[in-house]
């Protein structure tokens, strides 16, 4: 959960695609932690992984962690060289991380969630904190005293490591987005509104602060009891040398929002936000000088310094930078593309490609652990892959009225335009063999060759809908489904399509066949309909459990199969879909589809560049 008024914002970029990886060539590499054989879906890019980062904290410049988006926590032994994942425990978002010492730490987030471990985080416990609202903040003064502060003036307190977690009466009811303390009696929460409320007696009596600002703060740090600055929306920066009893204004030279401050001294500080902003001061706030961080469509929501030169901010997207200059430059430790991924296709376990919008095509040959980008010569999107062996492919997509097929001999070392003859998007290409295959798209689109692409002609579909996804069980029998509920039906090569009825006026995304009379569709809705004799004259409703847009299905036998949805949705039979279950994909965005090479491998891509693999089917140990 986005919190401070972040999700429409949030939301907004997301539907503009603001991405900021360019083209240029450069490869991903997946790093499982040492002895532990990866369970689940785990993340092959972006890396370390791809949700949204909230809070990052040191206790030594090697050992620190970073949480963010469906409980993510990353943990690092060498100063962020290598980040590998813990395990939570919960899909909620993680909003806060504070640590004491090299083991003892806490994490905060969504429906009052807090989280405890005392051994580095190989291991993290639920702690009861007596409420469903969000925590947005942790801080402790030693292992024992702590604070958590939330919704709606939410103040949370506990002497004995987070066993017992007190409510304190703030003695107002809006937000607080983040707590800080110089002793165990001294301390600040900052919010809603300029909101800012002080304690000298470790919170029993908790009294409110004049900040001078109606804006959000966002973060609030002290280097002594004395000295503090908050900070917020559209640039605010607030500053105190009296312990709060007086704030006033400081110029940071900025619109951009500002999520996060960190300071090393009275001087030395640093205050980060939206669109990569990071602002420096060596003057306690007099001026804030901008620094370069390498993204300008990102926000950073995190900081943390472990000294004047030392230091990281963690944010969007998975963002990790890192700093052993004071900021004078910042590396990025988080790598891959951010470009959506709408299409993957595998001819065997090592050997598999990815493509989606602006012309990206990844390829791997060593199932994943690395994935390369490869040059097509269009920026067109691209939507759907398909290869027939480890050489022979063809990508399609378009926009703008141009019907974009992309077509390699060698892998995709080169990739080569054939001329469609469409003015309308490709959605989904499919071949049966190097030479027999077909295209469909919007406008009623179905496009077929028997040379390979050399020549495309088109195959009256008898609809003018918009159609998703093709697949053939053979070079004879083939489906086609899209908008509002169309399934057809070919027995001659597309010669002649029929419409079959689906039962439903909802929109089919993807269509997929185990042999010629059992297959399934899936699209809006949670939408999921079964095949089981006739080539599709009977479909029959299946119950996903979810009412979500399901964009992709794929099955390695008539049993066993997965779609993947929205919101980071992936489901998954054992028994031809009579019954589905959720898996635990880990993340939140978008999936738009996915690809098994057997009831075990498999990969799904989506949003955000996000490329998921599991080796043990998607399931984890003990689901």
């Amino acid at each position: 959960m986005l919190n401070k008024g972040l999700g429409l914002i949030l939301m907004v970029l997301m539907m503009a695609g603001f991405v900021f990886i360019s083209c240029s060539k450069k490869s991903t590499k997946h790093e499982p932690p040492p002895n532990h054989a990866p369970q689940g879906w785990f993340w092959q890019n972006p890396l370390p992984q791809g949700n949204d980062l909230r809070s990052v904290c040191f206790t030594d410049a090697n050992t620190g962690w970073a949480v963010g988006a469906d409980g993510t926590i990353l943990h690092t032994t060498n100063g962020g060289s290598n980040w590998n994942g813990q395990n939570s425990g919960t899909s909620n978002w993680l909003e806060s991380v504070y640590f004491t010492d090299a083991n003892t730490g806490w994490a905060v987030g969504e429906a009052g969630t807090i989280l405890h471990t005392t051994d580095g985080g190989s291991s993290w416990n639920r702690q009861s904190s007596g409420t469903s609202n969000v925590l947005y903040s942790v801080y402790f003064t030693d292992a024992n005293t702590g604070w958590a502060v939330g919704y709606p003036g939410t103040i949370l307190h506990t002497t004995d490591g987070g066993s017992d977690w007190n409510a304190q009466n703030s003695g107002t009811s809006n937000w607080f987005y983040s707590v800080y303390f110089t002793d165990a009696n001294t301390g600040w929460a900052v919010g809603y509104s300029g909101t800012i409320v002080h304690t000298t007696d470790g919170g029993s009596n908790w009294n409110s602060q004049t900040s001078g600002t109606s804006h959000y703060l966002e973060s609030v740090y002290f280097a002594d009891a004395n000295t503090g600055w908050a900070v917020g929306d559209d640039g605010t920066i607030s500053h105190t040398t009296n312990g709060g009893n007086s704030w006033y204004a400081q110029s940071s030279g900025t619109s951009h929002g500002l999520l996060s401050v960190c300071f090393t001294d009275a001087n030395t500080g640093w205050a980060v936000g939206w669109d990569g902003t990071i602002l420096h001061t060596t003057d306690g706030g007099s001026n804030w000088n901008a620094q370069t961080s390498g993204t300008t469509s990102d926000y950073l929501a995190g900081v943390y310094f472990t000294d004047a030169n030392t230091g990281w901010a963690v944010g969007m997207r998975g963002t990790m930078l890192h700093t052993t200059d004071g900021g004078s430059s910042w590396n990025t430790q988080s790598s891959g593309t951010f470009k959506s991924l709408e299409s993957v296709h595998f001819t065997d376990a090592n050997t598999g490609w990815a493509v989606g919008w602006d012309g990206t095509i990844l390829h791997t040959t060593d199932g994943g652990s690395n994935w390369n980008l490869q040059s097509c010569g269009t920026t067109s999107d691209l939507s759907s892959v398909y290869f027939t062996d480890g050489n022979t492919g063809w990508a399609v997509g378009g926009w703008g009225g141009i019907g974009t097929i992309r077509h390699t001999t060698d892998g995709g070392s080169n990739w080569n335009a054939q001329t469609s003859g469409a003015s309308h998007y490709l959605a989904s290409v499919y071949f049966t063999d190097a030479n027999t295959g077909w295209v469909v798209g919007s406008g009623g689109t179905i496009l077929h060759t028997t040379d390979g692409g050399s020549n495309w002609n088109a195959q009256a579909s008898g609809t003018s809908h918009y159609l998703e996804s093709v697949y053939f069980a053979d070079a004879n029998n083939g489906w086609v489904v899209g908008w509002d509920g169309t399934i057809l039906h070919t027995t001659d090569g597309g010669s002649k399509w029929n419409p079959q009825p689906s039962g439903t006026s909802r929109d089919l995304h993807s269509v997929y066949f185990t042999d010629p009379d059992t297959g399934w569709a899936v699209g809006d809705g949670g939408t999921i309909l079964r095949a089981t004799r006739g080539g599709g004259s009977n479909w029959h409703a299946q119950d996903s459990k979810t009412t979500s847009r399901l964009n992709s299905v794929h099955f390695t036998d008539a049993n066993t199969g997965w779609v993947v949805a929205e919101d980071g949705q992936i489901v998954h039979t054992t028994s031809g879909g009579y019954n589905w279950s959720h898996q635990n994909s880990k993340t939140g965005w978008d999936l738009y589809s996915l690809h098994f090479t057997d009831a075990n491998t498999g990969w799904a891509v989506g949003r955000y560049g996000t490329i998921l693999h599991t080796t043990t089917g998607g399931e984890t140990s003990g689901e």
